[in-house]
């Protein structure tokens, strides 16, 4: 082997481009009234999962992987935290296609989006014949249609009831009693049902969490005014629980983990709209709770926090509440009853390791994220054995999680006594860091997760590899 000047050049020349940027796309064969059809559906598709509660990038590749089955390669995609729009050059026509749509709301509904993502993963399973395309698209949209009008599987009533027992959950998780529990369910059940009046008066979301808030912070500070006229303690019965259950279950719908994966998959714009909507709908839970206590204080009535709760549950038990609470906001979100037992396996085990980190004396926010590390690798990676989505049962499971004692706290201290602030400050910086955690490590679990995945279902199926739906 001569090692002259040429040779060791040529081995020292790279290959093609990693990363192919400009590229025009080749011919697909179809008409434009077709690729118009396609990027319809595409973009419809990815409306529905957007406005369902998916991520940036699980929405940007189920519309990659759909129009490639038609044969639509090349196609650009541009995702806003409201819009999406898709754009196909048609090689050697001369001729751009584009199609937007905006997502007008968001809302947590599990069952049809599990629905759109099985309809995505049919459609981008296969290569569909030049000649069907037309056909194919007609009667893809007509299933689309079928399942965003689908009626919810469950009445108003039946949610706010399994909003009840969530947050009857969350107050023995935090170690509250049978009275205790009662007496969250009930106030919940008055929160769900007057959020949902004043939401269909058109009040802003923003204006729901202050009243949600507001609601349990009451019932709390009627609880300080009757309980010294009973015969029982207030350690006993303590307010803060109530509060805290309250705010569990108005932050359960923030979207904290969506807006990590959404910053950490390459959707900035995306990210900054979610993580402002989180901040806008977790302030209106802090001026609702600050609201009610200042008043209280200034009428006199005596603030008090219980720190420390002599009842606390067994781990047992709490493993159990957690279930509870994590297959009832599956539920109240719409979850078929297959996918809420699995979230609620998935939020019991997460808090039993969250239990354990603590108790090797981790902080709150490491454990948090440790215990959503784990959850979101392990929902990512049996996704298509289960057959329930991801994003539900690592959702779902971090619920229990959630730093709703820590902001009452941390609102109280700040509240009541201006020498807290400080303290109170600190308080409400570890529920953040708690909140960061528990979205960061559901993130990096899903991403770690991803290689099993695509593995699994290439082994099942083997000419879908490299084109599965990440959920």
């Amino acid at each position: 082997m001569r090692w002259d000047v040429r040779h060791l050049t040529r081995r020292a020349r790279g290959g093609p481009p990693r990363v192919p940027v400009a590229a025009r796309p080749p011919a697909a064969g179809l008409d434009t009234a077709t690729v118009h059809g396609v990027l319809e559906l595409a973009v419809r598709t990815g409306e529905a999962m957007l406005s369902l509660g998916a991520a940036a990038a699980d929405v940007t590749a189920a519309i990659h992987r759909l129009v490639a089955a038609f044969g639509l390669v090349g196609t650009q995609v541009d995702l806003t935290f409201t819009s999406i729009t898709v754009s196909n050059d048609l090689a050697g026509t001369g001729t751009s296609v584009t199609v937007m749509r905006v997502a007008g709301s968001r809302t947590a509904d599990y069952d049809r989006l599990a629905r759109v993502l099985d309809l995505a993963a049919d459609l981008s399973g296969r290569r569909v014949p030049t000649a069907e395309a037309a056909v194919v698209v007609d009667a893809a949209h007509l299933a689309l249609d079928e399942v965003l009008a689908a009626p919810a599987p469950y009445r108003p009533a039946v949610v706010t009831l399994v909003l009840s027992v969530m947050a009857a959950g969350v107050s023995v998780l935090l170690g509250g009693g049978a009275w205790v529990a009662l007496l969250a369910g009930g106030t919940t059940a008055v929160i769900d049902r007057t959020m949902r009046a004043l939401a269909r008066w058109g009040l802003p979301p923003f204006f729901l969490q202050v009243v949600g808030a507001s609601v349990a912070t009451a019932v709390a500070v009627l609880l300080l005014v009757l309980v010294p006229l009973l015969p029982v303690e207030l350690a006993t019965l303590p307010p803060s629980l109530v509060v805290a259950s309250g705010i569990v279950v108005l932050l359960a719908g923030l979207s904290l983990v969506g807006a990590a994966e959404d910053a950490i998959g390459g959707f900035p714009v995306t990210a900054s709209g979610r993580v402002f909507e989180v901040v806008l709908l977790t302030l209106g839970i802090v001026v609702g709770i600050g609201g009610v206590l200042d008043v209280a204080r200034r009428l006199g009535v005596r603030l008090e926090v219980v720190d420390e709760f002599t009842g606390a549950a067994p781990v047992g038990v709490q493993a159990v509440a957690a279930a509870v609470v994590a297959g009832a906001w599956a539920l109240s979100s719409y979850a078929r009853p297959r996918a809420a037992a699995v979230a609620a396996a998935a939020g019991g085990t997460a808090w039993l390791l969250f239990t354990v980190l603590r108790a090797l004396e981790v902080g709150p926010g490491v454990a948090s994220a440790g215990a959503a590390l784990a959850v979101g690798f392990a929902s990512e990676s049996l996704a298509p054995r289960l057959r329930v989505p991801a994003l539900v049962t690592a959702t779902c499971a971090i619920v229990p999680l959630l730093p709703g004692l820590a902001i009452y706290r941390g609102l109280f201290l700040v509240v009541d006594d201006g020498s807290s602030l400080l303290a109170g400050a600190e308080v409400l910086l570890e529920a953040a860091t708690v909140g960061l955690g528990l979205a960061a490590g559901v993130t990096l679990g899903e991403i770690l997760a991803a290689p099993v995945h695509r593995r699994a279902r290439s082994r099942r199926h083997p000419d879908r590899a490299g084109r599965v739906l990440t959920s």
